[in-house]
Order: C-alpha cells, then sequence, then structure tokens
C-alpha cells in the first residue's frame, strides 16, 4: 500500500530496455550523439513546435532553477504560487541559480492562481523603483502541487497578462503528462498554444529513471541555457542515457499510458474514499495527487496495517477524533488491490 510519492516508483521496463539499447559500442559525448538528437526532433515532433530548443537534464530542481535563471535576470522577481514547488521543496535552488532573483507569491487557492490575482499582483510593483526587485518571469506549475490542473483557458489567461507586462511564462511540467490527459489536451495546447514560454517536461515521476527535457519554444534562449546548465554540472558526459530514457518513454506513447494508468489509479482511490464516513479532502482530486482529511485513529489502523503515504499534521499528539491531513500519490505501477486493501482499512 504505498502512496508515499510517484519519485518512489520503479522505472518502467521499457525505459530500461532502452538503457541497454544505447548501451553498446561508443558514441559522442555531452549530447553529441544520434540518440540525442533522434530525442530532441522528436520531442519538438510531439509539441508541434519545429523551431523550439529541446535540452535534457537529470533533475526537475536543476531544470526549473536552470530555466528561471536564463529567463530572470538577478535583480528581477518570480512570480508563482504558495504552494509552488520552486517556492517549497527547491532549498532555494532558483534563488541560488538565478544569482539573486526572489519569488513573490501571488495569492490563489488549491496550488493555483488566477490571471486577474496576477495582474493585480504583478500591477503593485516594483514599488520602490531602483530600490526593489524588478519584474521577471511566472512561473506555473502543471500538474500543481495540491493536485489540481490548471485548465487550458487559465493557462492562456495567465499567459496573456504576463505578456502584457512583457514577461515570460515558465511552466513545472513535472507531472505534465498527468495533467494533459486529465484534460484531454495534446502538448501543444498545453504548452505554446496557450502561450507558455518555457516548459520542463518532466518524466521521473512517470517511469524514468532520472530525465526532464526542457523546452524553450523561442529557441533565442538555448545557448544561454547550454552554458547555464555547463556550470551548474549539469550537463550530462554520457548523454545519451538521458536521451534514451525519452526515446523509451515517447516510444508508442508509453508516457502517456503510464500517465493515464497513474490517474485511473488515484480515480479508483477518490471513488474509494468518497463513500468513508469521516474522510474529506482537502482538494478535488484532479489528476494523480490526493490530499485529504480523516481521523488519527484511521491513520494510525492504516498505518500500522503498513499504508505508506504522508502525513500532514502532528499525529503524535492528535486525539483519535482529530481530523488530520494526508497527501495520497498514485504512480503508474500503482496495483489495483493495494488501493482496495487501502480502502479496507480506512473503512475499518
Amino acid at each position: 500500500m504505498f502512496f508515499a510519492s510517484d519519485n518512489a516508483s520503479p522505472a518502467h521496463p521499457a525505459i530500461l530496455q532502452a538503457l541497454a539499447e544505447a548501451n553498446a559500442g561508443y558514441v559522442e559525448s555531452y549530447g553529441d550523439d544520434p540518440v540525442t538528437d533522434e530525442v530532441h526532433g522528436r520531442i519538438r515532433e510531439v509539441f508541434e513546435a519545429p523551431n523550439a530548443a529541446v535540452h535534457l537534464i537529470a533533475t526537475g530542481t536543476a531544470a526549473n532553477a536552470t530555466v528561471l535563471a536564463t529567463l530572470a535576470r538577478p535583480w528581477d522577481t518570480i512570480y508563482c504560487s504558495q504552494f509552488a514547488h520552486i517556492q517549497v521543496d527547491e532549498c532555494n535552488a532558483p534563488e541560488f541559480f538565478t544569482g539573486g532573483a526572489k519569488l513573490t507569491l501571488v495569492p490563489g487557492e488549491a496550488g493555483k492562481f488566477t490571471a486577474e490575482a496576477l495582474r493585480k499582483t504583478i500591477a503593485a510593483g516594483p514599488v520602490h523603483g531602483l530600490h526593489g526587485p524588478q519584474r521577471g518571469p511566472v512561473s506555473i506549475t502543471q500538474v500543481s502541487d495540491c493536485g489540481t490542473v490548471f485548465t487550458l483557458d487559465e493557462i492562456a489567461a495567465i499567459a496573456e497578462v504576463a505578456h502584457g507586462f512583457g514577461l515570460p511564462l515558465h511552466m513545472d511540467g513535472a507531472r505534465f503528462a498527468n495533467a494533459m490527459v486529465a484534460l484531454g489536451a495534446t502538448p501543444a495546447e498545453m504548452s505554446w498554444k496557450a502561450g507558455v514560454d518555457a516548459l520542463c517536461f518532466g518524466g521521473t515521476k512517470n517511469g524514468l529513471f532520472a530525465g526532464e527535457a526542457v523546452i524553450f519554444f523561442d529557441p533565442k534562449h538555448s545557448w544561454e541555457f547550454e552554458l547555464r546548465r555547463k556550470r551548474a554540472g549539469h550537463l550530462f558526459s554520457k548523454n545519451r542515457f538521458l536521451s534514451a530514457q525519452f526515446r523509451g518513454y515517447l516510444r508508442d506513447d508509453l508516457w502517456l499510458t503510464l500517465a493515464r494508468d497513474a490517474n485511473a489509479a488515484a480515480a479508483r482511490l477518490v471513488a474509494g474514499m468518497q463513500d468513508v464516513a469521516g474522510v474529506a479532502f482537502t482538494w478535488t482530486p484532479q489528476a494523480n495527487i490526493v490530499f485529504a482529511a480523516f481521523p488519527a485513529a484511521t491513520h494510525r489502523r492504516l498505518l500500522a496495517a503498513g499504508a505508506d503515504y504522508e502525513v500532514i499534521g502532528d499525529l503524535d499528539a492528535a486525539a483519535d477524533d482529530d481530523a488530520v491531513g494526508s497527501r495520497l500519490v498514485c504512480s503508474w505501477c500503482t496495483e489495483d488491490t493495494d488501493i482496495d486493501r487501502f480502502l479496507d482499512v480506512l473503512s475499518g
């Protein structure tokens, strides 16, 4: 009954096979190899963006921070949600990689903010001219860190506001595939067609060993990103092994199958939880992440039975009837039997 994180899921066998296929003979290093060329072209094809600049990198934090460093000057501020991964979970990497840019939090609910909230936040500053932070890029997370999804119209409205102020829009797409299949959208519709300028196209949470693709839909940023990636120590010598993962990931639309499987598992979990007295969803689940509160006694029963998930709150200090939060994440390999067992224990 493992629901702690899709980060902890194994790599899909097809990805391991793709790595094995790439592990033959000698090829040039640092991305100057035919597998990398093939994958760059395939990503451009998938996103209907023949002129996009594509770069591979190993981790989501490095992807986000290096992209934002490319888009933001050291004296800028980056606009994001209070729940954004770049705000909560990246150990100030954006501030470090940008050389001092700060984050300005846009108020909102459930990991999202509206175009109007963004407009008001941007318009409110800079208030100190030379002495304060200047306006920089806007960043949204898709799927959000609250398990919610920005609709295509919401993305387009946010992009319109950002571009109206002359600011680029970055999308942290660590769970891009989960959001895309939830919306029934195409990669292009949920990125550049909606106004996204730079995308971190995640793979690690959806079946890869370790791999993220950075996509600049305007290739003018490509060379600076190359330099920043190298300077940050994130240019792989044997880059073909990053590329091989994406070759397997995109082959026969495996990435979409895995995302659908993860979302379907979460939907099964949610459907069962809805029928259990005392369960309250913190936010409406829309992809593969579920936030819910239920009595402390129920948490204790689940944990004793071997369930593995994130408890949000002080369970040790809670009385049995006190509501305590949880975060449950389904992955491509979450089994129906584990979901059903979890629901059996949950319902007592």
